[in-house]
């Protein structure tokens, strides 16, 4: 079966109302839904909660959509809107949230481009799962926690270089997953941010 006979497959029994097709859709963006909402809303449990409702909804609609890209775009501008909703009510925002309510208030732009780094940050995700254990340990913590070398060295009770040299090894070994992938632009680009990241 290609591709696209899958896709108008789980289409087909997402419309007939089979669990298993809903099931198969959360599986296909629940992480990345859940990453664009924490993005915006800066709250794990409120975006969960804001995902979950988005995934509802789509169920209550489901003989709408015709395609699978139709239901793609439905949970992202759902999560999209419920995140600006939830940042709208806030009476008191935290500077991220003030930063993400501005821009997604104003530019159409910044979604399209949250929506791709969400998906790119799951296969990216995948991948760092791959690594051997201490350089998967070390990329999570500064990639994912924003934490810094000597803070992670502190914390593991390494040396500053050894940080760094797992750092090195764990972003050439991505590097290398990526240009095979044939993703060399989007890994750069996430290898800029990376690198800005002591």
């Amino acid at each position: 079966m290609s591709e696209q006979q899958d896709e108008q497959h789980w289409t087909r029994s997402f419309q007939n109302g089979d669990d298993n097709a809903l099931a198969h859709f959360f599986k296909l963006h629940n992480k990345s839904l859940c990453y664009f909402a924490k993005r915006m809303v800066q709250d794990d449990e409120e975006a969960e909660d804001i995902v979950a409702d988005c995934f509802l909804k789509l169920w209550e609609r489901r003989q709408s959509f015709e395609n699978a890209t139709n239901i793609k775009s439905f949970l992202f501008i759902s999560c999209r809107n419920a995140s600006l909703d939830y940042l709208k009510h806030l009476k008191v925002k935290t500077v991220a949230q003030q930063t993400y309510f501005s821009q997604l208030s104003q530019s159409e732009d910044n979604i399209l481009y949250t929506i791709m780094e969400a998906e790119f940050l799951e296969i990216l995700s995948q991948e760092i799962e791959l690594l051997p254990e201490k350089c998967k340990q070390i990329f999570k913590l500064i990639y994912f926690e924003g934490k810094k070398t000597d803070e992670i060295a502190l914390e593991l009770d390494l040396s500053v270089q050894t940080v760094r040299n797992q750092k090195t090894r764990a972003v050439e070994l991505l590097r290398t997953v990526f240009l095979k992938k044939g993703m060399s632009n989007a890994f750069a680009i996430a290898l800029m941010l990376f690198a800005g990241k002591n």
